[in-house]
């Protein structure tokens, strides 16, 4: 049986201390991952069915037959391992922020890590991702302005000021913010955003000045620990084709 508890790593970065975490949860009889910035949660396997749902309702809405995916946001790796479970899947470039969290998963610390660094497909990419997306550059350095046929973010809490990691980010979710992300998508390209709260009719509103279509995923799944739903939302939206 694993240990109760243990801090695997913890190590400094730009926005806060970022640190991954082991549990034991007696209940389940399962061993817990869960990476943390300074007090907040980021992110815990012992929920994954809306990352998971992000990449899948993502590849979805697409109709291109080998599409070249961007997602922002690492974690531990459940959206990725997502996007790589398609065999039509190109590419993939996974841009983090977090150097930390990219070592944990080059060096295996994370369960996922072997499994995505092995794939051929799948680049993992140190970088600020809003910074990314609001350049002329985009997400691959060695091909400036590369399109991409879908780009999925899973970073922020949710797309409101309260909920952001870092005010950095604020200007991402504006329409010029926007606007600037589809310049890196094909047309018919799919942008989609992973939110810890309910659909909001606003955020959907807000994408649809942007692109050609506009739409609110609830994903609900089962919360053993308090034995009750809980609803996430994916965001996706549409370029013109």
């Amino acid at each position: 049986m694993s240990r109760l508890f243990e801090e695997l790593d913890w190590q400094p970065t730009p926005i806060g201390a970022v640190s991954l975490r082991r549990r034991r949860e007696l209940k389940l009889g399962v061993d817990v991952y869960e990476i943390r910035l300074g007090h907040e949660f980021l992110m815990t396997s012992l929920f994954t069915a809306s990352e998971i749902a992000l990449a899948r309702l993502g590849l979805g809405a697409l109709t291109a037959p080998a599409p070249d995916v961007v997602v922002g946001g690492l974690g531990l790796g459940y959206t990725a391992q997502a996007v790589l479970a398609e065999a039509r899947v190109a590419s993939l470039t996974v841009v983090e922020m977090l150097a930390p969290v990219i070592e944990w998963h080059e060096t295996g610390l994370l369960p996922l890590g072997a499994e995505l660094t092995g794939d051929p497909r799948c680049r993992l990419v140190q970088g600020d991702f809003f910074e990314m997306a609001a350049s002329t550059g985009g997400f691959d350095e060695a091909r400036p302005g590369r399109r991409f046929d879908a780009i999925l973010v899973d970073i922020d809490h949710a797309p409101s000021p309260d909920m952001l990691l870092d005010e950095r980010s604020e200007g991402f979710y504006t329409p010029d913010g926007l606007a600037a992300m589809t310049r890196h998508l094909h047309p018919g390209g799919v942008f989609g955003l992973w939110s810890n709260d309910r659909p909001d009719a606003g955020v959907t509103e807000a994408l649809a000045t942007v692109f050609d279509e506009a739409w609110a995923e609830p994903v609900t799944f089962e919360n053993p620990l308090q034995n009750r739903p809980f609803t996430q939302t994916v965001y996706l939206a549409r370029t013109a084709r």
